[in-house]
């Protein structure tokens, strides 16, 4: 049975998020709608979840050892890893100890390595994927990119929202793909991937919670990305039967074998009735940013329930959404949105401001959601209210 007690006190119950930007800072907001203390980490300060979160820590998370002193300074009850550059051995040798580490630190482990969860689903489990190779030398990456192929995308084995991943088209692409992947990748350099190049009709999210009381799939979300790097999302995406229960078992099918409870973030190619596994994500997704408008509960509030150990008897969906990510290209700490009477102007959008501190080069700064009688609708009225915002960026 689940009991919460009252937060900064002794019987007060303790979230520490690894990683607090956007999705984390959803997450901050929903564990604390449970009365949850929830401290905030993460390698910049004033990070999104740190302005909403009881506390916050700067430290670097791939260094092992200021990670576990952060964690026994503060001994939570559950650690919520929200991002992949993370000291993940360390975490597995504090689940040892008796941590709670969610959904489980063999699942952070596997999926915040690309090696990991590939081996796992194509190898272990037997799932569609993409032929891949991987490669520790530039030697073995011109051999790897022989091997699969022309066109082929090549990645750091250990990144997220697109950063060191590139597609090669021709032999001229190869040596700016290595280092690509080698040095704009989240952990440094290190192992690179070169996978197939899939050729979809669309590719989607199937957001699955695992929770107290089961297994509960979510509408699919389809979504259109750019250099690997999400920029709108739209739920339902309309399938087939065939592929759509197809995605059904995929998602039960990695997320059994991950385990523990929260959300997962599915992400697969479709392509007629087929459907090819790609990654998964143990935490929420930035393509599911479009639940908070087209659910009752959001991928954020569902993950807060299931981690929390509380069932989810149903999710009802409300209407066709989209989400549209604002994103902001410039070097500055002062970054003024302006214009937003008029890009709420229209029933059924909405906008979050994430409070990033600064950008430099592009960084998605927030996002506008829309509802509408269809999809198409809900895109059409997303991009209306994104044409009429206002970004200034000022000088530092």
């Amino acid at each position: 049975m689940t009991k919460i007690g009252t937060p900064l006190t002794a019987a007060g119950k303790k979230a520490l998020l690894c990683g607090s930007g956007e999705l984390g800072k959803e997450v901050a907001i929903e564990l604390q709608r449970y009365g949850v203390e929830v401290i905030a980490v993460d390698r910049y300060p004033d990070a999104p979840a740190m302005q909403v979160a009881h506390r916050s820590h700067v430290i670097d998370m791939l260094d092992g050892k200021q990670l576990r002193e952060t964690i026994e300074r503060e001994h939570p009850d559950i650690i919520i890893p929200e991002v992949e550059a993370i000291a993940t051995g360390t975490l597995a040798e504090l689940e040892k100890e008796g941590y709670t580490v969610v959904p489980t630190a063999r699942a952070v482990c596997l999926t915040m390595n690309r090696e990991g969860i590939r081996r796992l689903a194509a190898e272990e489990l037997g799932l569609p994927t993409a032929r891949y190779a991987f490669a520790d030398t530039e030697e073995e990456f011109g051999r790897a990119v022989r091997e699969i192929g022309i066109p082929c995308v090549v990645k750091p084995i250990m990144s997220s929202s697109g950063h060191g991943q590139s597609v090669v088209r021709s032999e001229a692409d190869i040596r700016e793909a290595w280092r690509c992947a080698r040095e704009e990748g989240r952990a440094g350099a290190g192992r690179v991937i070169v996978e197939e190049f899939i050729r979809f009709d669309y590719e989607i999210t199937l957001l699955t919670v695992r929770h107290s009381g089961g297994t509960t799939l979510l509408e699919p979300i389809g979504h259109h990305q750019v250099d690997g790097d999400y920029r709108e999302s739209w739920q339902p995406q309309a399938m087939s039967p065939s592929a759509r229960e197809k995605a059904r078992e995929i998602a039960r099918a990695i997320t059994g074998a991950l385990g523990g409870y929260g959300i997962f973030g599915v992400e697969m190619f479709v392509r007629g009735d087929d459907v090819i596994f790609s990654e998964v994500s143990p935490r929420p997704h930035d393509t599911g940013m479009v639940t908070m408008a087209s659910q009752d509960l959001s991928e954020f509030a569902l993950h807060a329930r299931a981690v929390l150990g509380l069932p989810v008897p149903g999710v009802r969906f409300i209407a066709p959404s989209a989400s549209k990510a604002i994103v902001v290209e410039g070097d500055s700490d002062k970054v003024v949105f302006g214009n937003l009477g008029e890009v709420l102007s229209e029933e059924g959008v909405q906008i979050r401001l994430f409070g990033k501190p600064e950008v430099k080069g592009h960084r998605r700064m927030g996002v506008i959601l829309a509802s509408d009688e269809s999809v198409e609708k809900a895109l059409e009225k997303a991009e209306r209210a994104y044409s009429r915002l206002s970004v200034e960026i000022l000088p530092r």
